[in-house]
This record gives C-alpha cells, structure tokens and sequence, in this order.
C-alpha cells in the first residue's frame, strides 16, 4: 500500500484567506491544522490569473505557453500529458468532484458541459470519475452534475441561486442588504449547496475504493468565487457592518485614482469604467461606484462561503482517517487565482499582477508516515510545481514533459525555486495585453510586450514589496531601481519556458 493523495482547490481565493495564512476573520481550523502538521508555503503564486489556465497548469505540471491554454475559452487538449492519466496509468485510482474547468463552460460540446445529461461520470482526462458543478445551482447552457442533481431531486431550491451570468453593479443584478454586484441571499439549505455537496462526493468515492487501492482524489470547491450566495441561514456567521474595509483599499475613489495613475493605463480605464479587458468581470461593473459597504457585504459573504469550506475539508480529511488511510496520505490545498476584494478600490480578476490575484495559500501536508517537519517555507513556488511533487511522492519518475520542480520540504533546500513567472496573454474587444511578470526576491516585475493596445517598448510596473506590499506604487521609471529591473527583466526571460509552435484556438469566452 502506497500513498494516496488529496488535492483540495478552491476558487478565486486569496492568499490571507485563512488563518494560518494572516487572516483574521474566516475561522479555518481544519486548514490551519493541515497546515500546522505540513509544510505552509508563504510565497506560491499562480502562472496565470483566471480559471482555465491556472488549473491547466495544476493538471500538466506545465506552464501556460507550453500547454496552450493561455486564458479561458481555450480547451485544454484531450491528448495532453497531464497527472491524473500518468497516476492511472500506474494503478492509480483517480477521481475530480466539484469544478474541473478544462474546457469551456459556455459551449456544448465537451464533456464537462454534456455528461451529466447523458449520465456519465467518465472516464475523461484521466480520471476515473468525474462528477461536476459549478457556481451555481441554476440550469444553463450547461447542465453539470451538481444542478441536474439539484433539480432532480430539490426543484423548489434551484431558483435561490444568483444567475451566473447576469450582470453585477448597478445595472444588473445587486443583492444583499447593499445591493453589492454578484451578491445574493440564498434560501437554499445548508446541506444542498455546493460546497457540502463535493465534500458527498468526495466521501462516496472513497468509499466505493478497495482498501489497499492507491488513489489520487481531486476535490475542487467551486467558491469563494463569485456570485456570492451562500446559504442565508449561514450569514450569521460574519456580520458584514462590524468589518473592517482591506488594508488594501485606498480610501476614497479620489485617492485609488491617484494610485492606479502611476500603473499602466488599463488600470485606471477599467476603475472609472472607460474599458472592459477581460470578459470574467460583469460587463456594466464600475468599480469607482462601488460603496465601502457593498466592499464590506462582499467580504462577509466570502469569509462565510470560506469557513463553509474548512468545514467540508474537515469532514473529508476526518473521514480519510475513519478509513484507515490517515497516515499514507498526502493533502495539498491551494486555489486557482485570487481575489481584488477591495484592494484598489475593485473586485473581480483579470490582466492585473499584483498579489491580491497572484499570490495563493499553498499547503501540503505530507502523509504522516512520510515523517517530514512541519515549517513555514518562503521559497517562491507554484502550481507548476504540484504536479511533480505528487510523481515524486508517489515513487514514480517525473516525466519531461513537466516543467516544475517538487516542492521543496526545507527553506535550506530550496535550489530552484528562486523565482516564479505568471503570464497574461488575452484580448477583449479588440484589446490585446500580454503581461510577463517574475517574482524574486520580494520584487515584482512586470512586463508589458507590444500589442495593439500598448504600443511601447517601455510600459510595465515594478514592486518593493518590503516597502510598499500593498503595490501602491510602481517603480517602473523609478531612476534608483533602473539597474534592479534590468536585472529582473532579463532573469524574466531567460528563464520563460519554451511556447507551442501554433496558438490554440479559442472557442468560447469562458
């Protein structure tokens, strides 16, 4: 018997989420202590900033220029190498429950979007089992497993949820006691919502899996990304009228125009709602219109939905335990990208590398039996980097075709990992921004190439962030550190992986 592995994703969560990770508000215990008994890696960011690309990377070890899938829309290929198939391949049980995400939401003709109406759950991609939802409970133009089971079985309960795609803002949808964009209050049960609905699903294939079986489970929680719905009976948790406002948002709408003048201007086209530059943001969505309390009410419904989370993961890992499984497991946590949550005055995602979408709560608790310290280790890493840690552990060669490293289990033995790259490479109504950023040594640079959207060889933003972590102020031009971004500059590019030889195409928005 070997070592089983459980890969817990969340989405659209940020790096202070929890509270072994600086927050203070969400209380996570069952994370916190997977984090106390492993390894909490400080300083993981992703290699890109939205859905499909981020976990691209997590499924193939591989960055997003080399699998193809550089932003959502873009299947991922059905016969790239990817973990799951090279762990089945060698007697691996697998299984995804919860959100995949490897291929395009919005279009019909992949299997994530047609299975559950034909009553399959695979094999696909190298998983033996795949049963999926997404962000909500409501049929759309795809009917995954989590609504088609909703509907079958609590029809009554469908309409709670806020509509996916409906717009936020002013214009569209509000909810809440704010009337904050993509947030709404849900009557749905406690028990029927997403989130307990993965973790079933989770434990009844564990309990379908002989008990020397070897497996590698990917369990994927659909939240903290938005719209922010979670079950009313559950808001009492976190009053929204006694937080705090982040310490990343500036102040005032006058003061956030100030700071976003001395970022590339994108930045501040999307604030006063000049521009659209990414389709994952509602499309009538002005931050600058945002309230501090609608920012509050937000935030609230995120540190709900994130304790609803610690307590499915402590139900599983509990149930893992029960099953005699405890000490040859190996749990990792982390999620696919972050959240604005007020920083900068905004919400949402998108072409904007700063920490509140980069940087990721990373966990590994390594199997007990595999007898590794506990510690805090602030090597930069990511998710290119999980893949051949699970090979690794699992005594299996790691293949070529990966492009991370295994993490590593000690600050002293962190050979290369100096450095992470995330990229953007995306285009919106006619506006193309590609972004190469590095991150070494508390810098963050970023590079902005040529597109028909920025036109100059010299645009890009530069980050202390020993001096200034919130990244209030871009030292791109700065005269003092002009030698410092040559250096990350060209450290950037030699060490970006190879790209494919031919785009993939784009076949849908997301």
């Amino acid at each position: 018997m070997g070592r089983k592995v459980l890969l817990i994703t969340t989405d659209q969560q940020r790096h202070d989420a929890l509270g072994c990770t600086g927050g203070k508000v969400a209380r996570t215990p069952a994370i916190d202590r997977l984090a106390a008994d492993g390894l909490n890696y400080r300083q993981a960011r992703n290699q890109n900033t939205v859905c499909m690309p981020a976990r691209a990377t997590i499924l193939t070890g591989q960055y997003i220029r080399s699998h193809g899938v550089t932003s959502n829309g873009i299947p991922l290929p059905q016969d790239a190498p990817n973990l799951a198939a090279y762990l089945r391949q060698h007697g691996y049980r697998t299984a995804l429950l919860g959100k995949a995400h490897f291929e395009p939401a919005s279009h019909t003709d992949y299997f994530e979007n047609w299975a559950a109406s034909r009553g399959e759950t695979g094999p696909h991609r190298g998983f033996d089992r795949m049963e999926l939802c997404g962000h909500t409970g409501r049929p759309g133009r795809s009917l995954t497993h989590y609504p088609r089971w909703l509907r079958d079985n609590y029809p009554g309960e469908v309409e709670g949820f806020h509509e996916y795609t409906a717009a936020g803002g002013p214009s569209g949808r509000g909810g809440g006691d704010s009337l904050a964009p993509q947030v709404w209050h849900n009557p749905i049960p406690r028990g029927h919502y997403h989130t307990d609905w993965t973790a079933e699903r989770t434990i009844a294939f564990l309990d379908s899996l002989d008990a020397g079986a070897d497996w590698f489970v990917w369990m994927s929680f659909p939240d903290p990304h938005h719209p922010w719905d979670p079950p009313q009976s559950e808001l009492k948790r976190v009053d929204w009228r006694d937080l705090a406002l982040p310490a990343g948002y500036p102040g005032s709408s006058e003061r956030t125009a100030e700071i976003l003048r001395g970022k590339p201007r994108h930045w501040l086209e999307w604030y006063e709602g000049r521009g659209q530059f990414n389709f994952e943001v509602p499309p009538h969505f002005v931050p600058a219109q945002l309230t501090p309390d609608q920012i509050r009410e937000v935030n609230a419904m995120v540190h709900v939905e994130n304790e609803l989370i610690d307590e499915a993961v402590d139900r599983v890992v509990r149930h893992i335990e029960a099953l005699g499984w405890g000490a040859d497991t190996d749990v990792f946590y982390t999620t696919d990208h972050g959240e604005f949550q007020g920083d900068f005055g905004m919400l949402f995602k998108g072409p904007y590398h700063v920490d509140a979408l980069m940087r990721l709560p990373f966990i590994w608790r390594p199997a007990p039996s595999a007898a590794i310290t506990p510690a805090e280790i602030h090597a930069p890493v990511g998710h290119v980097d999980l893949a051949p840690t699970i090979c690794a552990l699992a005594g299996l060669a790691v293949p070529d075709w990966m492009q991370g490293a295994p993490l590593p289990t000690r600050e002293e033995a962190a050979a290369g990992h100096e450095r992470t790259i995330t990229e953007w490479q995306d285009g919106f109504a006619g506006k193309d921004i590609v972004m190469r950023t590095l991150y070494r040594g508390g810098h963050i640079c970023t590079v902005y190439e040529k597109t028909n959207y920025y036109d100059s060889d010299d645009v890009g933003e530069l980050y202390d962030l020993s001096e200034d972590p919130q990244q209030w102020r871009n030292l791109w031009h700065d005269a003092a550190r002009q030698s410092l971004k040559s250096d990350l500059i060209a450290d950037l590019y030699d060490n970006l992986p190879p790209g494919r030889a031919e785009p993939l195409e784009k076949v849908a928005q997301v």
